[in-house]
């Protein structure tokens, strides 16, 4: 279908579309839409959003139009021209959604859509669900996926919910997706229910691990290996040229980011004016990532409880979520310092070949991306047959080749022919392709862990990976240790090794108890 046709057809159905929320990503959303030929109708609790929003695209040229509203009943009236009516919420999680639905709730009809594009709690989603289908209302949870300026060009989508509604806005979302290599809408019917907030809360998952180690080997090459800005920037970019992290968005504007230079007056204007000297922009950031301990970022911290209900082991997400959180208590950092007096990162020493060295850096970033992208998809797996969504990863892959964070092609590639398979993959370690990627490039994870752990190096999520890897594929784990306490305090059973039903036997109580020290009478 041509993009003419495409849009034709999704303006057939729906002529306006009614937003709520106009901060950063309602605002790009709104031009967005309204570039695409749409009329758009747009409502948020602080009118001076909507005033700026307004005089900003008065002076874009869009084929459709935008109008603000300050009553909010005034706002759904808008939409009444057609039938249903459409909404996209782009409005924080919690709280504020469950209050603007319950302000237009009287004001809906049978039929309507509610796109929710927040990062949501699926189960939150899900229990408005239930209480929109009661009056005939369509409640679809809408991951929406790279950031304010992938909404205005084109985002990843990952909508879940009644599977009829997410047939009438499916041509809406296919022209407003981001596109991958091949041209093809990154968006998909994820299945129903909360799955398509599951799936976004995942993709954030995979974000934080892979935020974190591309965040620890550019530590790793700037103070252990001593190179500055612009030679990393060099190094990110081959890496994202070719190879098996070629196309990874994350190091696209990596590259970028470590070559944004300023004058040291600064942007915003913090400093001397006067000054022109020019200072890169990443030396005034502060190392302290606020957003989950402010809960204004729910995903990360939902993830890490979905995968311990789940029975999943995602260290590499977990751990990097543990280092965003100490990030943000700097002050508390700043005291623990002066009490433990620990040494910082400090320059690899003996190292002389540093192109090695750089391309075991290369690997191990590959392999934690790679085992980042297993943990995830694997909580998605377990999931899906627990709720019964019915989720096809293949369908996960196509949504995250473009307009998301974790677009990585050289790993989409590696995992699309191993997931069009008939095959239930509920571990994707156990799949030969991936299986043989991670043992390749272990013996370069575990240089660079203990090249860091001698300098002194941060490394949580890298040196969680190594551990991760090495226990999951272990035959004789310390664990051996902990069952055997663990009947001794506990009578908790153990199972016994060769014997057949127990080893490797199903998840459960062993039969067997010793009475290491006989309770006192």
């Amino acid at each position: 279908m041509t993009t003419a046709s495409a849009r034709d057809n999704a303006l057939k159905q729906f002529r306006r579309i009614g937003i709520v929320g106009a901060g950063n990503m309602g605002t790009q959303m709104a031009l967005a839409f309204s570039e695409m030929g749409f009329k758009v109708s747009v409502w948020d609790v602080n009118e001076q959003n909507v005033n700026e929003l307004q005089n900003w695209s008065q002076n874009s040229k869009t084929e459709g139009e935008i109008t603000g509203f300050r009553d909010i009943n005034e706002f759904v009236k808008s939409l009444e021209e057609q039938k249903p009516k459409l909404f996209l919420f782009s409005i924080s999680h919690g709280d504020p959604a469950e209050s603007v639905l319950g302000m237009i709730k009287s004001n809906l009809n049978d039929g309507d859509i509610i796109l929710d594009g927040g990062n949501e709690d699926y189960r939150r989603t899900q229990k408005r669900q239930e209480e929109c289908e009661k009056i005939g209302v369509h409640w679809i949870g809408m991951g929406v996926s790279g950031g304010y300026q992938a909404a205005r060009r084109g985002p990843s989508l990952s909508p879940g919910g009644d599977a009829k509604a997410l047939e009438t806005v499916m041509p809406c979302l296919e022209l407003y997706a981001a596109k991958d290599p091949k041209g093809n809408p990154c968006v998909a019917r994820i299945g129903p229910g909360g799955s398509g907030h599951y799936v976004k809360m995942v993709h954030n998952g995979i974000e934080g691990g892979m935020l974190s180690t591309l965040a620890e080997a550019w530590s790793f090459l700037h103070y252990g290996l001593e190179l500055d800005y612009d030679t990393i920037a060099d190094i990110f970019s081959q890496w994202n040229g070719d190879g098996n992290l070629r196309g990874t968005y994350l190091l696209d504007i990596a590259v970028d980011m470590l070559r944004a230079k300023t004058p040291s007056g600064g942007q915003d204007g913090e400093n001397d004016k006067n000054d022109k000297k020019e200072h890169y922009v990443l030396d005034e950031v502060l190392d302290k990532v606020v957003q989950d301990d402010d809960d204004t970022e729910g995903t990360p911290y939902w993830n890490i409880m979905e995968s311990a209900l789940r029975h999943i082991s995602t260290p590499t997400l977990a751990t990097a979520h543990y280092l965003r959180i100490a990030s943000g208590n700097r002050a508390e950092r700043l005291l623990a310092a002066k009490k433990l007096k620990l040494p910082g990162p400090k320059p690899i020493q003996g190292i002389k070949d540093k192109g090695t060295i750089i391309e075991h850096l290369h690997q191990t970033v590959y392999c934690c991306f790679l085992a980042s992208f297993c943990q995830g998809l694997e909580m998605i797996t377990r999931a899906s047959d627990d709720e019964g969504w019915g989720i096809d990863l293949r369908q996960c892959l196509r949504v995250w080749r473009g307009g998301c964070i974790i677009q990585t092609d050289g790993i989409s590639e590696l995992l699309e022919p191993v997931l069009s398979t008939d095959h239930h993959w509920t571990n994707l370690k156990h799949a030969d392709e991936v299986a043989g990627e991670l043992h390749r490039t272990f013996s370069s994870l575990k240089e660079i862990a203990v090249q860091g752990i001698l300098s002194d190096q941060y490394l949580p999520a890298i040196s969680a990976s190594l551990e991760y890897l090495k226990y999951v594929s272990g035959t004789s784990l310390p664990t051996k240790f902990m069952e055997g306490q663990m009947d001794f305090f506990g009578a908790h059973g153990y199972n016994k090794p060769n014997v057949p039903g127990e080893d490797p036997g199903p998840v459960g109580k062993g039969p067997h108890h010793y009475e290491w020290r006989p309770a006192k009478e």
